[in-house]
């Protein structure tokens, strides 16, 4: 029997009598099944948000930590049963989905830590000037099928830290995990503070438009925060938008392939390449091209593809059948303009899943489309480059500015140029290492605002200034 997974509204769990099935990527079988919301639920949802922010933006720090650590506790204390359930919905292995678990539990204690604290601009004779953040409100998050659990949580605690209340919508296509969580932690936050709805993409439209709801916190992709932000400028709402990337790992001549090839190596096909922030164009010097990307080959070989719930396997499927076909496409395209493989390019026909074998390109040119968008899936176009400034206007000749990468053995020069790269982010000699106290965002089409540390907690607020004119002064 399929097991049903409610929702949470105002405290209770909920169901609408309408279900959807949730698919297994690994096998294409029905794991589960969700509420099939709609307006109605929605305004249930927002409702009780509403009415739980008149009492929660008056809560202390110390009430608002508490109910985040809650949320962090439940989530350790289940991670087992968490984790592989994170698996059989999403496709990333057991040892990945892990680290998402533990992850969001150490996001969740972590942002419980930050706080805004009241600036004092003025205080003399004449007047006192007090700068002080307030909670927006209601927030609708929206949360992305890649790392459902991680984004449900980076919504959800700074927006509770900020005295925010929230209604979050899961992917259909992956809110199982969600769903357990809303479960847990039905009775240790207060009523109304979070609620969490599933439903088809069309809720989606409905929860922007909504004009009850203060803030959109949204995760995805960069033609749906476009609409997003057409959907949320009728009652002009705040928004924070993390959207796509395609993002350029640049691997200078000093490097040593033997050292960073297995590195470069995951941080394309982490998650089965379906991270905003893995590296999507890889940049090599061609004083070591030809040693690095066999190295990079090489390795692929010993990489397991398959089911993410057995030992052993390194890169589960795609997510969903609408991005597996769209990955299938480009590499196709890739083979019909005659480009080189170096692993990969062929998919076995037999079987059930939504399985693309790793794919790395030798050498591309810069406007194929496995190179100029964004693949969301286990490829990895490897680029020759011969000087600095080549590599650069190359990196940055992109729509997206999300993240990237610098690998060198001289940590000045990596500096030097992530420096002059038209990106949020940059690291030197790793990948995907993201602080929760550090602020993470996007340039250009990659979004705007921020999640994670102060600067993430602000986007839950206004800047509200209070001026108390002294007595003695006269007007």
């Amino acid at each position: 029997m399929v097991t049903q997974y409610k929702n949470l509204i105002n405290g209770k769990m909920v169901d609408t009598g309408e279900w959807m099935d949730v698919v297994n990527p690994a096998n294409e079988e029905v794991i589960g099944q969700v509420p099939a919301c709609g307006e109605a639920q929605l305004d249930e949802a927002v409702a009780a948000a509403r009415a739980a922010f008149k009492t929660w933006k008056k809560s202390t720090f110390e009430e608002r930590q508490a109910a985040c650590m809650a949320i962090s506790g439940a989530i350790k204390e289940n991670a087992d049963e968490l984790f592989r359930l994170l698996t059989s919905e999403q496709g990333k292995p057991h040892a990945q989905a892990k680290g998402e678990i533990f992850g969001a539990a150490g996001i969740s204690a972590a942002q419980s830590t930050l706080q805004l604290e009241e600036e004092i601009i003025q205080d003399d004779d004449t007047r006192l000037h007090r700068h002080r953040r307030v909670p927006v409100g209601v927030v609708g998050g929206i949360v992305p099928w890649n790392f459902p659990v991680m984004m449900a949580i980076q919504k959800i605690v700074p927006a509770l830290m900020a005295g925010c209340t929230i209604v979050l919508k899961p992917s259909p296509f992956t809110p199982l995990a969600t769903l357990r969580i809303a479960e847990l932690i039905a009775d240790k936050v207060p009523a109304g503070t979070v609620n969490i709805i599933t439903g088809e993409d069309s809720l989606g439209p409905l929860i922007t438009g909504h004009p009850d709801i203060d803030k959109i916190t949204f995760t995805g992709s960069t033609a749906t925060g476009k609409k997003i932000m057409e959907g949320a400028a009728g009652d002009l709402k705040r928004i924070t938008l993390e959207l796509g990337g395609n993002d350029a790992s640049i691997v200078l001549p000093d490097a040593d392939p033997k050292k960073v090839a297995e590195q470069l190596f995951w941080s394309s096909f982490q998650n089965a390449g379906q991270v905003c922030i893995a590296a999507k164009r890889v940049y090599i010097h061609e004083d070591i091209y030809d040693e690095l990307s066999a190295a990079i080959a090489e390795y692929a070989k010993s990489v397991v593809v398959g089911d993410g719930s057995e030992q052993g396997t390194g890169v589960g499927p795609i997510q969903n059948k609408k991005q597996y076909e769209r990955v299938l496409e480009l590499i196709q395209d890739a083979k019909d303009n005659g480009y080189k493989f170096l692993t990969g390019g062929d998919k076995d026909p037999s079987g059930s899943g939504y399985y693309v074998p790793i794919t790395i390109l030798d050498n591309p040119p810069e406007d194929a489309r496995i190179v100029a968008e964004e693949q969301f899936g286990p490829v990895m176009p490897l680029m020759k480059f011969s000087s600095e400034d080549e590599v650069i206007e190359r990196a940055n000749n992109s729509d997206y500015g999300l993240a990237g990468a610098v690998w060198t053995a001289d940590h000045d020069k990596g500096v030097e140029i992530a420096e002059q790269l038209e990106t949020g982010t940059v690291w030197i000699n790793e990948f995907m290492h993201l602080s929760p106290f550090a602020p993470f965002g996007g340039h250009k089409q990659s979004g705007f605002g921020a999640e994670y540390g102060k600067e993430g907690l602000k986007e839950f607020t206004y800047p509200q200034v209070i001026t108390v004119k002294k007595d003695n002064v006269v007007a």
